[in-house]
């Protein structure tokens, strides 16, 4: 059984990590389109700003319009603004030569003046001052203005998001791994376990015809009987060397009556029953001819494993176990149906995992290879069709043409 991941894991794993780059470059992108969309309003409002003082400049009605300018123009301002002379100096007694900005009371004349000129500084980098001009030709102050928090904010945005998905995916990596490392854990303790049943019966099986054959080496017609016995165990041996051989690889897949195969699936538990002490019955019914292309040895590994889970959820000695085989245009279908004690729904899901049993000393891989072998070799499709306290009835369908 092969437990690493192959080329389509890997290749998952590259397209993955292409989305995630594509969605991150995409955020900065689109954020920084939204930035600079932002920068340009606000610079036409520095421009606005700029325009109106020098508007101011060259008029002499000043009360209206300085009004007028000071509620439309400067007060919704959000951004910090500084305002400096033809010679870049700042005036600190002139409170609207600079807004929002916060002055600290306790600091020196000079060491604020410092602390606006190094805000100048950053704002000019940022973005290039706005000169005013009066009559249009003479320069008689600059406006230096920076960012609002929104555009701060949004600048800032895509990297903490690129952050928290980063971690999200690395915490979701390592709860992803845990999972698999614990899974791949209980696929191998059950595929030793699994080895061991499979093995020890048949096993167990000659140990026993080989003590009564060294009791009845007089009697030719019980050693014949007993060396069928014995090539009947030797037979199931080598079933089970074929089935563990082809786990793992690609199966070769041939054409094979459905019904035929269930029937010596059924016939070989037929026989076994008595020695568990239950009474059951199984039944097949619906089309005899329906074929599909499969590997007889491992779907009749995926009948035993129904048929056994079947018979441990049948609570008494008697019961029933029904195959209905039909088909459509595509699709052969099979429908195990058993008169056990159903499957709690909350647990449906959970059946298929490796691992999971709800038998105090099962190891949960009867159902987890069954659907393996279904879906991965077969192409094929296994679930809970019903479930209740009347029985539970599983669903297999196989494609016709694989």
């Amino acid at each position: 059984m092969k437990m690493s991941g192959g080329p389509g894991t890997r290749n998952i794993k590259i397209i993955l990590l292409a989305i995630a780059l594509v969605i991150a470059f995409g955020t900065v992108f689109y954020t920084r389109m939204i930035v600079e969309k932002l920068q340009q309003k606000e610079k036409q409002i520095v421009e606005l700003y700029a325009k109106s003082l020098e508007y101011l400049a060259n008029t002499e009605d000043t009360s209206t319009n300085l009004t007028f300018i000071f509620e439309n123009v400067i007060k919704p301002i959000d951004f910090p603004i500084i305002l400096t002379d033809t010679q870049d100096k700042v005036n600190l007694k002139n409170k609207s030569g600079y807004r929002n900005l916060t002055l600290d009371s306790t600091k020196t004349p000079a060491e604020q003046e410092e602390f606006l000129y190094k805000k100048i500084n950053e704002m000019d980098a940022i973005n290039p001052p706005i000169v005013i001009k009066y009559n249009d030709s003479i320069i008689f102050g600059k406006i230096h203005y920076g960012d609002s928090d929104l555009i701060n904010q949004l600048r800032n945005y895509p990297y903490l998001q690129i952050l928290f998905a980063a971690m999200f995916i690395i915490i979701g990596y390592i709860s992803f791994s845990y999972i698999k490392r614990n899974e791949q854990s209980n696929i191998w303790v059950g595929m030793a376990k699994e080895t061991a049943h499979q093995l020890g019966t048949p096993i167990s099986s000659l140990m026993g015809w080989s003590e009564i054959l060294k009791l009845s080496h007089n009697n030719p017609d019980k050693v014949l009987d007993i060396s069928e016995e014995i090539n009947n165990d030797l037979a199931r041996l080598n079933k089970i060397t074929q089935r563990f051989s082809k786990i793992g690889s690609n199966p070769e897949l041939k054409e094979a009556n459905l019904y035929e195969v269930i029937e010596r699936t059924t016939k070989y538990f037929e026989r076994r029953l008595p020695q568990i002490g239950k009474s059951v019955q199984l039944k097949i019914e619906g089309n005899e001819n329906v074929c599909a292309r499969l590997s007889p040895e491992l779907f009749e590994w995926v009948l035993e494993n129904l048929i056994k889970n079947a018979l441990d959820a049948i609570e008494g000695k008697k019961g029933g176990i029904t195959f209905y085989v039909s088909e459509t245009h595509k699709n052969a279908e099979i429908d195990v149906k058993d008169t056990g004690k159903g499957i709690d729904p909350k647990r449906k899901k959970d059946i298929f995992r490796p691992g999971y049993s709800t038998k105090r000393r099962g190891w949960g891989l009867g159902l987890s290879l069954s659907k393996r072998i279904v879906e991965d070799y077969h192409k094929g499709k296994i679930y809970v069709k019903h479930t209740g306290p009347e029985g539970t009835t599983f669903k297999i369908i196989l494609r016709k043409n694989t």
